[in-house]
């Protein structure tokens, strides 16, 4: 931790080390740094290439960096629990094996270098998540800040970072910001997004839904992403971004590593043919950078693409289950799931409405209490990462569900929402959760609303429920097998052959 001073010799960035603004002593003791709630988390450090070159030297794996140029450390899983650690830090000691010559990102932290929330500005902040900023006296912040600001004035920190874009992380509401840098943010020359590109926007609903309808892909195995919601809810964090070449439809994603598409190009042409196209635009726009990848490829699709000499990863897939008997629970398999249910009924008179607009602040006080449940219960703290992001989402759905393309129930009980939740329709026959909060005070509810759900959805001609993949949360994983699921649908990533 804390702050340091930088000279240049041939072009090398040497780190001196000066006194912490956090004890060791709270370090050791925190279980915040170095954990990750998820293997491709935005807030894994950022090494440039002479600090991969450091740590490589000091023992971490050559193969712990996917671009030796510069590139985010890849993370380990972690051995005495859940979510997934940097390879650099010892889970036992609590201590990190290369502490002597770890990055800038790390040896700035709890101060961070971010866009402001319009992305128009470079801010230094300090971390909220830090247990000892709760402690620190603000005017020793703010002075630590000014020294800090000070070092990365300087003109060998200005150009490793103008090189180096991605040291600067996106903006997050639990940083505060403490000073801005104008200095960075004129030297940094925004990206320039190719002309041939449009931002995802709801009115592009019906020309992605003609792009799936051409590419004939919604057979009864479709993965969730094969709609436009399950992309739609999310580009206020993540802006999306379309483009049509030769009857085709491309749909990317910009990341702070750079370009990558959340799903395969979508089209009349062989998919190989198309899949080489997208990625040498994407070769355009990220360099070598191992971001390009496209995501939630089908199985078909897949043993395609590996036939051709594209290399493939599998990803979290989703669950598939018989619509009928989620909607009855029958049968001592959900002996546990039915008696749930009928204590839920038992204790709470609960009334079903669809959503509409006058529900919508009932359903944000019930996410912002959920939200207090979940840290409350297993939740870790990097756990709480997650539900920042989705808070952003959830906001968006209950704002515009209706041009998305989402219908949403809500649950009544007590005077006030209790619960919620939203899908759309992945085919005629397949019914999609996709987000779905219940009040854990009321035991049984989150049961008895999925339960519901199944039943209104076999009521409009659904044969399966897909409920999304478990994003690898132990957790999720456990509670979604315990509904039996017909099917675990096969998603996999595909990567650039030619990179």
């Amino acid at each position: 931790m804390g702050f340091l001073s930088m000279e240049s010799e041939q072009s090398e960035i040497v780190p001196k080390p000066l006194p912490q603004v956090v004890p060791s002593s709270v370090c050791f003791q925190c279980d915040v740094c170095c954990r990750f709630p998820e293997a491709d988390s935005f807030l894994r450090p950022y090494f440039t290439e002479q600090e991969i070159q450091a740590a490589v030297a000091h023992g971490l794996p050559v193969g712990s960096f996917p671009d030796r140029s510069g590139s985010q450390i890849d993370l380990v899983e972690n051995p005495l629990g859940e979510g997934y650690l940097c390879p650099a830090f010892d889970a036992v000691s609590g201590r990190c094996g290369i502490y002597e010559v770890r990055p800038l990102d790390c040896r700035l932290y709890p101060l961070a270098l971010m866009w402001n929330a319009a992305h128009e500005e470079v801010v230094l902040g300090w971390d909220t998540k830090c247990p000892f900023m709760h402690e620190a006296v603000p005017a020793e912040i703010i002075s630590h800040a000014d020294r800090v600001a000070d070092q990365l004035m300087t003109g060998t920190m200005t150009e490793m970072i103008v090189a180096n874009p991605r040291l600067i992380g996106r903006f997050q509401d639990d940083v505060v910001i403490v000073k801005p840098l104008p200095h960075l943010t004129a030297r940094l020359s925004r990206v320039r997004i190719d002309p041939r590109l449009h931002a995802l926007t709801a009115e592009d609903a019906p020309r992605f839904t003609r792009a799936l309808e051409r590419a004939e892909v919604l057979g009864p195995d479709a993965l969730a992403a094969y709609a436009f919601p399950y992309h739609a809810i999310w580009t206020q964090l993540l802006p999306h971004w379309w483009m049509e070449s030769g009857e085709t439809f491309f749909l990317f994603a910009r990341s702070l590593d750079g370009w990558f598409m959340p799903l395969p190009p979508l089209g009349p042409r062989p998919i190989d043919e198309t899949v080489r196209e997208a990625f040498a635009w994407m070769r355009r726009w990220n360099g070598p950078s191992p971001v390009s990848r496209i995501e939630n490829v089908m199985e078909p699709q897949r043993r395609v693409l590996e036939r051709r000499g594209f290399s493939c990863r599998r990803k979290d897939g989703d669950y598939l289950y018989r619509a009928g008997s989620l909607a009855a629970l029958t049968g001592d398999r959900y002996k546990a799931q039915r008696a749930l249910c009928n204590r839920a009924e038992r204790e709470q008179v609960l009334v079903t409405e669809p959503y509409c607009a006058r529900h919508q602040a009932g359903c944000l006080a019930l996410y912002e209490r959920w939200a207090v449940q979940k840290q409350a219960g297993a939740l870790d703290a990097m756990g709480v990462f997650l539900l920042e992001d989705a808070k952003v989402a959830h906001s968006r759905v209950l704002a515009e569900h209706e041009q998305i393309g989402l219908a949403g129930t809500v649950v009544i009980a007590q005077e006030r929402v209790m619960a919620y939740t939203f899908g759309y329709w992945l085919t005629p026959q397949t019914w999609c959760v996709l987000l779905e909060v219940a009040d854990r005070s009321m035991p049984g509810l989150a049961q008895w609303l999925f339960r519901e759900t199944s039943r209104s959805a076999v009521g409009g001609g659904a044969m399966s429920i897909n409920a999304m993949d478990d994003a690898g949360l132990p957790h999720l994983r456990e509670a979604k097998r315990a509904y039996r699921p017909q099917a675990v649908l096969d998603s996999w990533i595909i990567m650039d052959c030619e990179r």
